[in-house]
């Protein structure tokens, strides 16, 4: 009898036995689900760097207790601020996966930063990327501003001196432009959102057929923690959907926020969009002079142009009307000369005379009877003769 403790328990029924590449994938799919592990960040010094003809880096991070296999494809090598070196201290940004080949897993990483880099630096040059993948910053489908606006919007703080700078530079130079103003907060929690929605408020905005020509987005400056706002992706994305163009006037000359890179443009100051969006009154007058001027000149160069077409005209005309009465006089006289030859006149001047008897033209001798008298025309005169006798020939 065999030994019990040999024995195996049967199987359950609803006990599942994995294949080797069936459990890999299970554990694949499992990570993919893990928010954390499709968005990681990892800190490491970098070893084992190798790189393929492809272009792709190999590498793994390690620290004291633990080594992770990596790879830098080359697409996001290309954008990656640092690429693998040997000894670098990194963090590195990425998705963990399984290889399905060994079942190890790896750190597919799309950004590397240097050790020492901060964390909101770091996180807002990983959106920078995404967002410039997506063509939120190309410079193609940046719009112009328009000549003469007629209606502009504006999204700022109520309080402090941005709008009433503003104001102040568009009433001086273009006092014609209606201003719509979006106070919201600028800085601060929910600064991002108020802005966003009041960009998508104002590019919305009718008055009949009438609409918003451009949208400023303004504030007074500050630090990069007073920015931040202008630097959320719901702002960027609201910016970069407004129908109209916008104008990002954030006020910092050294740090440029992805506000002022998805703008239609950027100016230094509030003050110095105003001035953007406004021609100077000055400027315009002295424009629609010389367009006057221009605009005469050219109706008297056009009337100058017209009075020679009409002389050179004229003098076409009476050129081919001399012309034209020389060829009429040519054939006048050819007809002239032909109906010469047929007239009877010409005849008679080679000595044939014209015979009549009662009006009549004598043709045939028989209708005349001796006795008669007949006219005989000449070219010059007339004779009257008496027929004293008759000669039929034939």
């Amino acid at each position: 009898m065999s030994d019990p403790l040999l024995r195996f328990a049967p199987f359950q029924h609803s006990t599942h036995v994995y294949g080797v590449n069936e459990l890999i994938a299970h554990i694949g799919s499992l990570l993919e689900q893990d928010p954390v592990l499709q968005d990681v960040w990892l800190r490491g010094e970098i070893v084992n760097v190798t790189r393929s003809p492809a272009g792709h880096h190999y590498f793994s991070l390690k620290d004291d207790l633990g080594q992770l296999r990596c790879v830098l494809f080359r697409g996001s090598a290309f954008n990656s601020p640092v690429v693998p070196t040997s000894g670098l201290a990194i963090v590195a940004h990425g998705t963990v996966r399984v290889y399905e080949r060994n079942g190890a897993c790896e750190l597919v990483a799309d950004l590397l930063f240097p050790e020492g880099v901060g964390v909101a630096q770091m996180q807002g040059e990983r959106l920078y990327r995404r967002l410039e993948s997506e063509g939120l910053f190309n410079t193609n489908r940046k719009r112009p501003l328009p000549r003469l606006p007629r209606r502009i919007g504006i999204v700022s703080s109520e309080r402090g001196a941005v709008i009433h700078d503003f104001l102040n530079v568009l009433r001086r130079r273009y006092p014609l432009a209606e201003v719509v103003f979006a106070p919201t907060p600028v800085q601060g929690p929910g600064a991002s959102v108020a802005m966003a929605h009041a960009l998508t408020r104002l590019g919305q905005w009718r008055r009949g057929d009438e609409k918003l020509d451009a949208v400023v987005l303004a504030r007074g400056g500050g630090s990069d923690e007073d920015l931040a706002a202008f630097n959320d992706e719901r702002l960027v994305r609201a910016v970069f959907a407004s129908p109209v163009p916008v104008v990002s006037a954030v006020g910092h000359e050294t740090n440029v926020t992805l506000s002022d890179l998805v703008a239609d443009l950027r100016a230094s100051t509030p003050s110095a969009a105003a001035e953007l969006l406004s021609p100077d009154a000055r400027s315009l007058r002295a424009e629609l002079t010389q367009l006057k001027r221009r605009s005469t000149a050219a109706v008297y160069q056009r009337l100058a142009n017209a009075r020679q077409s009409i002389d050179g005209a004229r003098g076409r005309s009476e050129v081919a009307i001399a012309r034209r009465v020389r060829e009429n006089r040519a054939d006048l006289n050819n007809l002239s000369s032909r109906l010469r030859a047929l007239s009877p006149h010409d005849i008679l001047s080679r000595g044939y005379a014209i015979v009549s008897h009662d009006g009549h033209a004598v043709r045939d001798a028989a209708t005349v009877e001796p006795g008669e008298k007949l006219m005989i025309r000449l070219q010059h005169g007339r004779l009257t003769s008496t027929v004293d006798a008759v000669e039929l020939e034939g």
